[in-house]
C-alpha cells in the first residue's frame, strides 16, 4: 500500500497528551502543509493562530468552560461539570483555523487545511484531534476578546482547531466503518 493511503488509514484522534513539545521544525512542515490545502477559487483565506503558552490556552479552556456549563445544550453542561474536563485535552499545542468571511466556501476550505495538518502531523509521528469548540463559542465576548488578543484576526470565525502532541497512549484502534455510504452510478 502506498504511503500516503497508509497514512490516512492509520491516523487515529487522539485525546490524552504528554506535555513535551513538538519541534518548531515540525510545527513549520505542518503549517506549511495547512497552507497548501486546496481553496475555494485559489482565494486561502484562511488563518493559522498556534498556541503553545500554557497560561494563554488556559484562560482559553477557563472562557469556554464557563460558556459550556451555562449552555442550553445538556451535553455541553455535562463536559463542563467534570473538572477535569479539558476542551484541548491538555495537548501542548494547539492551532486555531480561522476564516475571512468574504472568501469563498470558507468553512470547506479550513477543514481541508485541517485535514492536511492532521495527516502532516501523523506523517511525523505527532497525535492530533479537531477540536470544533470554538466554532461553537468563538464569537462570544470573552472567548472573542482572547482571541483577537491571541492574534485571530478581528474580522475571521473559528472553523475548527487542531491538537498537537505526542500521545501518552497507543494509538487507538479504528472504529468500524459505517456501511452504505459509498454508492456506483457507472
Amino acid at each position: 500500500m502506498n504511503e500516503i493511503i497508509q497514512n490516512i488509514l492509520s491516523r487515529r484522534s487522539v485525546r490524552s497528551y504528554t506535555q513535551e513539545q513538538i519541534s518548531d521544525e515540525n510545527l513549520n512542515l505542518i503549517l506549511e502543509a495547512a497552507n497548501y490545502a486546496p481553496s475555494g477559487m485559489g482565494q486561502q483565506g484562511w488563518h493559522f493562530t498556534v498556541v503553545q503558552n500554557k497560561e494563554k490556552v488556559d484562560e482559553l479552556v477557563s472562557a469556554v468552560k464557563e460558556l459550556m456549563k451555562n449552555s442550553s445544550e445538556e451535553r455541553f453542561q455535562k463536559m463542563a461539570g467534570n473538572p477535569e474536563f479539558n476542551p484541548f485535552y491538555n495537548a501542548p499545542t494547539v492551532i486555531i483555523t480561522s476564516y475571512d468571511k468574504s472568501s469563498a466556501t470558507v468553512e470547506a476550505n479550513c477543514a481541508v487545511a485541517l485535514q492536511n495538518i492532521f495527516l502532516a502531523a501523523h506523517s511525523l509521528n505527532i497525535s492530533s484531534c479537531w477540536i470544533h469548540i470554538l466554532a461553537y463559542f468563538g464569537q462570544d465576548p470573552k472567548v472573542r476578546s482572547i482571541l483577537t488578543e491571541l492574534g485571530v484576526p478581528q474580522d475571521y470565525e473559528v472553523s475548527g482547531s487542531a491538537v498537537l502532541g505526542y500521545s501518552d497512549k497507543p494509538l487507538p484502534a479504528a472504529a468500524p466503518r459505517k456501511e452504505g455510504t459509498v454508492n456506483f452510478v457507472k
